[in-house]
């Protein structure tokens, strides 16, 4: 596990020695001494000037921060974390400003001190998100931090804080709050990340996006517990004439790549709807009952629905009370600025499309017109990045540039992974909550005030969405199949 340490207060005694600077300092100024105990240091502890105090803090803070000392237990418990084998990524908001050289002064300090590490990441303490930023792209399970600020900010992006108890902090109760690195190695021993209880609805035995979106989501186990594949209806009428046909296309094409991820896919696969409400389908089926109990036994289930929606509207209408225990992101339609959805997803079946809509569940659309349509890829970055890692990637790769549907391409869209990719980190996507659309039956949305609330999906940061697709599938951890 990769945990994110702060330095001052954290691993060294900043408060401690900085309260004492000021103390020396304070009686060449007025000799006043503290005059307001319940305030940080530098915000009215003592009677000085704004002028007074800020000279005094920059012409001295990086003397002061040279000569900290390591707070008791810090040390032994990181060499101990280290050779349990977890990552400690020390993430400081020392590049603030207010040191000439942040980064050597840091490196030398911790080298003076014998803190072992693995990497060394500075960022402006007064930019909180910069270290929430820094524990997204390394992957950073836990930060340990003294800051009220940058703990929210971690926090609201499925971070576990923990944070170090001080002074200044303890109005704040809604985060964990350790005291002691006895304590930290306590929660860290004992911690069990909650992953995401998930159901993956697709109709992949069509283009070659399902089956990014399905591996990605099999090698994305680190985040989600997996708890079906249920199969979307799905029709052409040159290529699957019926859903039946498709489904059991589907069906095997999940099989084979599951085989090929070693996932245990036994009592996971459940084929859907055979047809579409728009058609009067209304019939139970496998998915659509697999649905519904998964939703009842766990208290949140995500269902990322990668086709039309029939599957989830059909358990909506069966059991209403559903809608309180799942969220559903959903890729379909396209974007607010446009005057249609004519998008298969969308379009194929308006009924259900109506139910999710008009259901309280809680919904976040991914268009596809002017947002997953930037998700665009070649032949050749698959090649560079997958090219003999795996069977799967192969394969991979070869379905990308002929998916037997189109014409063989060098480029392609894959719009699937966007919901994959969508719960695996949120801030790669720029959304906005709206009033919930009506749906016209040209398609199109009509947009009135009301106070259902929807997430649209405005924006995708495809450059920080393709680098986690590559770097998960070109890991090897597949058996071989022949």
């Amino acid at each position: 596990m990769r945990i994110g340490v702060d330095i001052d207060n954290v691993i060294s005694n900043f408060n401690e020695i900085l309260l004492k600077e000021y103390l020396l300092q304070d009686k060449k100024y007025r000799n006043s001494g503290i005059i307001n105990k319940d305030v940080y240091i530098r915000k009215g502890m003592f009677d000085w000037s704004k002028e007074e105090e800020e000279s005094f803090y920059l012409n001295n803070i990086e003397r002061i921060a040279s000569n900290l000392e390591v707070i008791d237990g810090a040390k032994d418990t990181i060499d101990k974390l280290r050779r349990d084998g977890h990552e400690i990524y020390i993430i400081s908001g020392r590049n603030n400003g207010e040191y000439s050289d942040p980064f050597t002064m840091t490196k030398d300090w911790l080298h003076k001190h014998h803190i072992s590490y693995d990497q060394l990441i500075l960022t402006n303490a007064y930019f909180e998100h910069e270290k929430t930023e820094a524990c997204l792209k390394n992957n950073i399970q836990i930060l340990i931090d003294d800051s009220v600020r940058t703990c929210l900010d971690a926090k609201q992006h499925h971070i576990t804080t923990l944070l170090m108890d001080d002074f200044y902090n303890r109005k704040n109760t809604d985060l964990y709050r350790v005291y002691s690195w006895k304590e930290i190695y306590t929660f860290i021993s004992n911690y069990h990340q909650e992953k995401l209880n998930v159901i993956l609805d697709t109709d992949i035995g069509n283009e070659c996006d399902d089956q990014f979106a399905l591996s990605y989501l099999l090698k994305s186990q680190d985040v989600f517990n997996i708890e079906a594949i249920t199969i979307a209806p799905y029709s052409h009428k040159e290529r699957f004439p019926s859903v039946e046909a498709n489904q059991e296309n589907s069906f095997q094409e999940i099989t084979k790549i599951c085989e090929w991820l070693n996932f245990d896919f036994k009592n996971k696969i459940f084929k859907g709807a055979t047809d579409y409400m728009a058609n009067g389908y209304e019939e139970e089926n496998d998915a659509v009952k697999k649905i519904i109990e998964i939703a009842q036994k766990n208290k949140k289930t995500y269902i990322m629905a990668i086709g039309t929606i029939t599957n989830i509207s059909l358990a909506i209408k069966k059991e209403p009370k559903i809608v309180d225990k799942i969220e559903v992101i959903w890729l379909a339609g396209h974007s607010l600025l446009q005057d249609n959805n004519i998008e298969y997803n969308f379009k194929k079946d308006l009924r259900a499309d109506r139910i999710l809509f008009d259901s309280e569940v809680k919904l976040t659309i991914i268009p596809c017109k002017n947002v997953a349509s930037a998700l665009t890829t070649s032949v050749y970055e698959l090649e560079h990045y997958l090219k003999d890692k795996s069977q799967l990637a192969t394969y991979l790769i070869h379905h990308f540039s002929d998916d037997g549907y189109h014409e063989i391409k060098e480029r392609r869209v894959l719009w699937d992974i966007s919901v994959v990719a969508y719960l695996i980190n949120k801030s790669w996507f720029n959304i906005q909550e709206v009033d919930c659309p009506k749906i016209k039956d040209d398609t199109s949305y009509k947009l009135e005030k009301n106070n259902r609330k929807i997430t649209m999906v405005n924006d995708i940061d495809v450059n920080k969405v393709y680098t986690d697709l590559f770097r998960r599938l070109g890991e090897k951890n597949e058996s071989v199949h022949s």
